[in-house]
């Protein structure tokens, strides 16, 4: 069994991202920028975007923050949207969730400039990346396929499963996946005795958010399982979906919480909007 060290390798990339930031200040006098909008006063997202603000700023990326009050309206939103998708030194536009439940996100998230939808949620991206072309594909599991590639794991031929089928995570996971020539299982709430499906997977990515929910009986011998689920559990401690210490001598390869795919996650935004910016012709 081999641990997958997502921080280590996301490390590297953010070297690299670094990298590419000062070439393209250097040759082009380009400094990528990313706007991120954040409403309301969940602990969680301010915590998450204060990491990617500190990851930006690090890596040579221009990061700016519109904070505010759990009760803005849909049209100030929009507005400011509006106004970031014309801002020729913004590359990247990131609209952290949830938002408020009186706010369409779905309208939210369809007004971002493609070419700036550094998340991959806008329709037109999730479009391409259904058809196997070049799109800004979402972060998390972009950051899946790129540890799958560094430590060798090529899916083609193999059975993967994917449990979860939100539009963030596990559609575009499997995607991704399929893109890849694997065969693809995908799995959620409703469905029907779950293990049948997870024990024939030579691949196994589980993100649904349910503390021990995969548990030793439900993986094959010598499968890779990459736990996207973060969990809190009442002393604390993180956990992901899967029952970590029982299932992993059973891998051929496996993913910690924390540790494995958290810090892939922030890695590949910054890369997105790298992408972003080396495509700007505004």
């Amino acid at each position: 069994m081999q641990i997958i060290d997502g921080k280590k390798l996301a490390g590297e990339i953010r070297s690299q991202v670094a990298k590419e930031a000062a070439i393209l200040k250097e040759e082009r006098d380009i400094t990528p920028g990313l706007a991120v909008i954040l409403v309301g006063d969940d602990p969680a997202s301010h915590a998450y975007v204060k990491m990617k603000a500190k990851a930006c700023k690090e890596a040579g990326i221009y990061s700016i923050t519109h904070e505010m009050p759990s009760s803005i309206s849909q049209s100030e939103i929009e507005e400011t949207i509006a106004m970031m998708n014309q801002n020729p030194n913004i590359d990247g536009i990131l609209v952290q969730l949830p938002l408020p439940d009186h706010i369409d996100t779905t309208k939210i998230l369809e007004l971002i400039d493609p070419n700036k939808d550094v998340d991959g949620f806008h329709p037109y991206n999730f479009g391409r990346l259904m058809t196997g072309l070049d799109a800004f594909v979402p972060c998390t599991p972009l950051g899946v396929m790129k540890m799958l590639e560094a430590y060798g794991i090529d899916p083609k031929g193999k059975d993967a499963c994917v449990v979860g089928a939100s539009n963030i995570v596990g559609k575009p996971m499997a995607a991704l996946l399929l893109n890849a020539f694997a065969t693809v299982d995908i799995c959620h709430i409703y469905t029907k005795e779950l293990a049948e499906h997870t024990r024939r997977a030579d691949i196994l990515v589980v993100g649904v958010g349910k503390a021990g929910l995969i548990t030793e009986e439900m993986v094959k011998e010598g499968a890779v399982v990459i736990d996207i689920g973060i969990n809190r559990l009442e002393d604390g401690s993180l956990v992901g979906d899967v029952d970590y210490e029982k299932v992993a001598p059973k891998c051929s390869f496996i993913t910690p919480v924390p540790g494995g795919v958290g810090p892939m996650t922030i890695a590949m935004l910054l890369a997105n909007t790298i992408k972003a910016a080396k495509g700007r012709t505004r």
